[in-house]
C-alpha cells in the first residue's frame, strides 16, 4: 500500500496538484493518467522518493520496483546482473560476499559475516535469481545470447525492455511503471498485461496506450482539475464516469445561478420597500447558494483530419520479388502484394524485423521521398495512378528543418495557402497563438509529431504511410489519431503497437516473422482467430 497525504506540487504560478490526499491499496492496478503537463511523472518521482513533495507526506512500502528512466546507468554490468539489481537487498549481498570470497584468507568474522549474508540470499530466491531473471528477459524478447552481454552492447529499445525486466524483479510490494509500454513491440506489451495482471502487489502505471490500461488497470487515478481523483475502472470506464460527474457538477452551478439571479432580483426590486424581513432572508440565502468555481480542466483535444486532393486509381500500390538484406542478414526476402484503393494495412511483428525497411523499399520508387543511401537488392515497386503519398518516418530526426518557425516550416509545403488556413491547420493540432511562432528547434518530440501532422492535413495526400505516429503523443492525440484515420477514404500503411489503433482501423495485416511476411486479407481481430486456430 501506498499512502499519499495533503501532498502539493507547484511549479511558479502554476499549480500541478494541491492538498491531495489519496491510498494506493494493495492487489489493485493503477492507471496514472492527465494530459500532457497535468503532473504524472511529477507525481511518479514524488511516489518513489526521488522528488520531495512541496507539502505533505507519502508512506510507502520497503520494497518497490521502479522502471528507470536512465537507459546508460547500467552499460557497465551484465544485463543479466542489471536484472537482479532490481532486488537491492539481494544485490548488495551478493556483492558483498563475493568481495568477501576474492580473500586470500578469512577471518572469523569474514566467516559469520558470510553466514548472515548467505542467509539473507536464500530469503531473498537468490540461488535462483539468475534464471528468474533470464525468465523475465525471455518473456521480453530478450534472447540467452544476450544475457551475458554488456548493456552497452544493446540497442536502445533492448535496454528499456531490461530495465523493465529489472522493476519486475524481486517480488516488489509495489511497482511503479512511467511508460512501461514505450518501445516494446505488440508481443511484448501482451507478455507485460499477463504478466501485470496476475502482480498481486500495488501496481501504478502512466501510459499513453488506451488498450494497456483498460486491459491492466482496476483503478484510474486521474490528475486534472488541479487534483487526483481515484474512479473504478480502466481509462474507458474513467472518461465516461468523469465526463458524467463533471457535467452534474456544471448543471448543479447552472441551477443554482438562476436560483441566485431570481433571488437578487427580487432582492433589487424590495430593498427599500415594506418587505425588508423577506429582502433580508433572500440575502442569506443568496450567500448559501453561491456557486462553487469550478477549477479549469487541462486537458486539450486536438482535431484530425485527413483529405485528399483527389482519389488515386483503383490499384495504389504494386509490387513483387522486394528483397533486403544487411550485410548477411536477410531482412525481407522476395515479397509482394497489391494494394488496392481504400486498403488500411497494418504492418505488425518483433521489433528490428523489417517492418520499416519494407516501408523504406517501397518508398525508394517515389523520387521526392526516398532515403538517401538506400539500395534495394531486388523487386519491382509501381505505385498507382495519380499515387499522392503523405509520410511520417519514425525517426523526426532532421525531418524538421532549424532556423525557422513552426507557422513558416508548415506554409513552405502549400506556398498558395493563406495564413489563415495555416493558422487554423496548426490551432487543430493545438499551436494556438504565439506557439504558432515557435522555434523548430525548440519543438519537444510530442510536437513535433504533431507539426508533421499539420503537414499531412495540408498535403491532403491520397496515401499515407505512418511509422510509428504514436511514439510521441498522449491519450488525446492517439485517440484523435485513430478517429481520423478510420474516416479518411485514401489508402494506409501504418506501423504501429497500439492495439487498439491496430484493431480499430486495419482492413489487412502484414504479420513479420524471422524471414517471412504473412499477408492476412482482414482485420485483426480474423487474425487472431485465424492463428489461433491454426495453433
Amino acid at each position: 500500500m501506498i499512502s499519499v497525504s495533503n501532498v502539493s506540487m507547484r511549479y511558479g504560478a502554476k499549480i500541478l496538484f494541491e492538498d491531495v490526499t489519496v491510498t494506493f491499496i494493495a492487489g489493485r492496478r493503477y492507471g496514472l493518467t492527465g494530459p500532457n503537463g497535468a503532473g504524472k511523472s511529477t507525481f511518479m518521482k514524488v511516489l518513489t522518493g526521488e522528488l520531495d513533495p512541496q507539502k505533505g507526506d507519502v508512506v510507502r512500502p520497503k520494497k518497490i520496483g521502479v522502471l528507470s528512466q536512465d537507459q546508460f546507468a547500467f552499460d557497465a554490468y551484465r544485463v543479466i546482473d542489471t536484472v537482479i539489481m532490481g532486488n537491492k537487498l539481494l544485490w548488495s549481498a551478493l556483492e558483498e560476499r563475493d568481495a568477501i570470497y576474492s580473500k586470500s584468507e578469512l577471518t572469523d568474522e569474514d566467516g559469520m559475516r558470510l553466514g548472515e549474508l548467505e542467509g539473507i540470499v536464500g530469503e531473498e530466491d537468490g540461488y535462483t535469481a539468475e534464471s528468474d531473471a533470464a525468465i523475465l528477459l525471455q518473456g521480453l524478447d530478450i534472447p540467452d545470447e544476450l544475457h551475458e552481454r554488456r548493456m552497452s552492447e544493446l540497442q536502445g529499445g533492448q535496454k528499456v525492455r531490461v530495465l523493465l525486466a529489472q522493476a519486475l524483479f524481486g517480488k516488489p510490494q509495489a511497482l511503479l511503471l512511467d511508460e512501461p509500454t514505450n518501445h516494446l513491440d505488440l508481443d511484448s506489451i501482451h507478455w507485460l498485461q499477463d504478466f501485470l495482471t496476475r502482480f498481486e502487489g500495488t501496481l501504478i502505471t502512466i501510459s499513453h496506450d488506451r488498450h494497456f490500461l483498460n486491459s491492466v488497470c482496476t483503478h484510474t487515478a486521474d490528475i486534472d482539475y488541479q487534483t487526483i481523483i481515484t474512479y473504478t475502472g480502466g481509462y474507458d470506464d474513467m472518461v465516461v464516469a468523469k465526463t458524467q460527474i463533471r457535467a452534474r457538477l456544471e448543471a448543479q452551478n447552472e441551477q443554482r445561478e438562476k436560483k441566485i439571479a431570481q433571488l437578487n432580483e427580487f432582492i433589487a426590486r424590495f430593498a427599500a420597500g415594506t418587505r425588508s424581513s423577506q429582502v433580508t432572508s433572500r440575502k442569506k440565502e443568496v450567500e448559501r447558494l453561491q456557486t462553487t468555481e469550478l477549477a479549469r480542466s487541462n486537458i486539450q483535444r486536438p482535431y484530425i483530419r485527413f483529405d485528399q486532393n483527389r482519389p488515386s486509381g483503383k490499384t495504389a500500390l504494386e509490387f513483387d520479388s522486394v528483397a533486403k538484406s544487411y550485410g548477411d542478414q536477410k531482412v525481407i526476402a522476395d515479397f509482394g502484394a497489391n494494394v488496392m484503393r481504400g486498403e488500411k494495412i497494418a504492418l505488425m511483428g518483433r521489433n528490428g524485423l523489417g517492418k520499416t525497411t519494407l516501408l523504406k523499399s517501397l518508398l525508394s520508387a517515389a523520387p521526392d521521398l526516398a532515403e538517401k543511401d538506400f539500395a534495394l537488392d531486388a523487386g519491382n515497386i509501381k505505385w498507382g495512378h495519380e499515387a499522392q503519398i503523405g509520410y511520417f518516418p519514425q525517426d523526426h530526426t532532421g525531418v524538421i528543418e532549424h532556423g525557422m518557425n513552426v507557422s513558416d516550416w508548415l506554409h513552405q509545403f502549400d506556398p498558395k495557402a493563406v495564413k489563415e488556413d495555416i493558422r487554423a491547420i496548426l490551432g487543430q493540432m493545438l499551436f494556438r497563438g504565439e506557439e504558432g511562432l515557435k522555434p523548430t528547434e525548440a519543438l519537444s518530440g510530442g510536437e513535433a509529431a504533431r507539426l508533421l501532422f499539420c503537414k499531412l492535413m495540408l498535403q491532403k495526400p491520397n496515401i499515407l504511410i505512418l511509422d510509428e505516429p504514436t511514439n510521441h503523443l498522449d491519450l488525446e492525440s492517439i485517440n484523435a489519431l485513430n478517429i481520423a484515420l478510420q474516416k479518411y477514404e485514401g489508402t494506409v500503411l501504418l506501423v504501429s503497437h497500439d492495439h487498439d489503433l491496430i484493431d480499430e482501423v486495419a482492413t489487412r495485416i502484414w504479420h513479420f516473422e524471422h524471414g517471412s511476411i504473412d499477408d492476412f486479407k482482414g482485420p485483426y481481430e480474423e487474425y487472431l482467430s485465424a492463428t489461433a486456430q491454426a495453433k
